[in-house]
């Protein structure tokens, strides 16, 4: 069993993404998920930091952490370092005491510690229920005299770190690529949708409606191949460029430009297409043309693959259903107070 820690405020959407890369994923505290199993996929995850071995769970206070592992056994040779974890401020335990307590418990059977460089990381993550909110966000102490939350729930798990995700998101700023234009996916999101989509290693991501490229390089990044079109020709040239200078000349991709109502690929060329729908404002088309674009697009996309991740600032499953797909999973994630992204996941 592990451990997983959730990045972003939408643990459903983060549990959906880690689902690509893990097996039985559950959320079980506010920032915290637990799986059956995980792959070395899980270091290109966007939406979960770390993966640990699960030692136990218990009550989110530090007696009960404390006696969680004098009564685990604890199989690691070397060095050892432990780290505390409030998640995202939501139990008010304190956590320098956890490290002093947990680390005692340590020394007692043997192991040297090492805060620098250790050769095994025992993390101890508390976090209230599943969608708690921060004990300072509800006025609430941050030095609860049991570190408890304040409803009784929430739960600490013990984990030996095993992965970390590579990171590097900010590296990739769309401003600092080649070719820009207002409006560019942000890298996380877009790592997230191609694995929600399932893309890795032999699979190839198909983006109809690609832009400046940042869902492609983000596919062509996990080891996918990239197939994009654009109805523009600047669009099809910026990311041709974009992808060259971050996959490399010999990179696994072709970009054209296509009309997304009539692409010029074969019959299931794609594992998985995913493609963000140009909104109103963005694409200057309203009303019922964009409606019919966006059918066409995803009777398009469903002859190319037979799963397809769409973001948009409102819903079409009444045109995704129309088009033969069935809504596998529908995420609302408010960027700020005028829009909502929607991302449907879709299967045949």
């Amino acid at each position: 069993m592990y451990v997983l820690e959730l990045g972003g405020q939408d643990d459903d959407f983060a549990a959906c993404e880690a689902a690509s890369a893990a097996a039985g994923v559950e959320v079980v505290g506010a920032g915290l998920a637990t799986a059956r199993a995980v792959t070395d996929r899980v270091r290109d995850l966007a939406f979960v930091h770390r993966a640990s071995e699960v030692v136990g769970h218990c009550d989110p206070d530090v007696a009960s952490a404390r006696a969680l592992l004098d009564a685990s056994t604890v199989d690691r040779e070397g060095s050892v370092a432990v780290r505390a974890v409030d998640v995202r401020a939501t139990t008010g335990v304190d956590t320098q005491r956890v490290e002093r307590e947990l680390g005692q418990v340590l020394v007692d059977r043997g192991f040297a510690v090492d805060l620098d460089d250790p050769d095994h990381e025992l993390r101890a993550l508390f976090a209230g229920p599943p969608g708690a909110e921060s004990t300072a966000a509800n006025g609430e102490s941050a030095d609860a005299a049991d570190g408890s939350d304040a409803d009784g729930t929430g739960v600490c798990v013990l984990g030996w770190l095993e992965a970390e995700s590579e990171r590097g998101f900010g590296d990739r700023r769309p401003t600092d690529r080649p070719f820009f234009q207002p409006g560019s996916m942000d890298p996380m999101l877009a790592r997230a949708l191609v694995n929600v989509a399932g893309a890795r290693e032999g699979t190839t991501v198909v983006d109809p409606m690609c832009g400046t490229g940042g869902v492609l390089l983000e596919a062509g990044l996990v080891g996918a191949r990239a197939v994009g079109s654009d109805a523009q020709a600047k669009m099809a040239r910026g990311t041709r460029a974009n992808l060259r200078d971050a996959l490399g000349a010999d990179g696994d991709f072709a970009v054209c430009r296509g009309d997304v109502t009539r692409l010029p690929f074969a019959d299931g060329v794609a594992d998985a297409a995913v493609f963000d729908v140009p909104y109103g404002r963005q694409s200057k088309i309203e009303g019922d043309s964009l409606a019919d674009l966006v059918g066409d697009a995803l009777a398009e996309a469903r002859r190319l693959a037979g799963r397809a991740v769409v973001v948009a600032d409102r819903s079409w499953e009444a045109q995704a259903v129309d088009t033969g797909w069935r809504v596998e999973e529908h995420f609302e994630r408010r960027v700020h107070r005028s829009l909502v992204r929607h991302i449907l996941v879709l299967t045949e």
